[in-house]
């Protein structure tokens, strides 16, 4: 199947949120409230084919670290998983970030998420922890640097 992708729009929530639960395999859809499409849909993508969303990247440019860019959740349909559809979204996405002047892209992921991990080494981002207290007492992340 093939995707095309557009930038996001706020009204993207609620078919977001529709799906990811079900993308994931478990509730996730918390860490993803409605103001991510609100406030940074300009930065953020979805991913269309023929019968309807296939994928999303929610991303921002930081706006109190000029050099920076964040991915703070990228989702793909359990069908297009492996079709190279998650690349072609992060790779728009370090071009947006480039055409702003940014020099480094972000991300984090839960220790458990070797699938996650592993895709983002294969990117070319630096894999640091797991980082004990990442999110406050309590919780431990991966944290993702990539140099653009």
């Amino acid at each position: 199947m093939t995707s095309t992708l557009r930038p996001a729009a706020p009204e993207d929530y609620d078919a977001i949120a529709a799906v990811v639960d079900d993308w994931w395999g478990r509730p996730i859809g918390f860490v993803l409230p409605r103001l991510f499409l609100d406030h940074f849909h300009r930065t953020s993508l979805v991913a269309q084919g023929p019968s309807g969303m296939t994928g999303f990247l929610i991303g921002f440019l930081s706006p109190s670290l000029s050099d920076e860019a964040y991915i703070h959740f990228v989702g793909v349909h359990p069908g297009e998983r492996k079709s190279g559809l998650a690349r072609t979204m992060y790779e728009r996405f370090f071009d947006l970030a480039r055409e702003d002047g940014r020099r480094v892209v972000r991300a984090i992921t839960a220790p458990v998420n070797e699938t996650s991990i592993a895709f983002h080494r294969r990117m070319g981002f630096e894999v640091t922890g797991p980082v004990p207290g990442y999110n406050g007492t309590g919780t431990t992340s991966v944290t993702f640097t990539r140099p653009l």
